[in-house]
């Protein structure tokens, strides 16, 4: 029997233009409200992020982030 989907949570969240415009895009892309995109990309996270890339990124993005505030 498949689990059944819940949205059990509600957080406040900041997000940035850009990241917020990926997101909506990726969700429509899927066919997927903003939660059920987020919720999607959390549940399957180590088998659809590159740990490499995500790392280098990571380290981008922190390196910008004061200079963005």
């Amino acid at each position: 029997m498949p689990k059944r989907f819940r949205l059990t949570r509600r957080f406040p969240v900041a997000m940035t233009e850009d990241g917020y415009r990926r997101l909506k895009t990726f969700a429509k892309e899927a066919g997927l409200d903003e939660g059920e995109a987020l919720s999607f990309l959390f549940e399957n996270y180590s088998s659809v992020i590159n740990h490499d890339n995500l790392t280098h990124r990571l380290r981008l993005f922190n390196s910008e982030l004061e200079a963005r505030k």
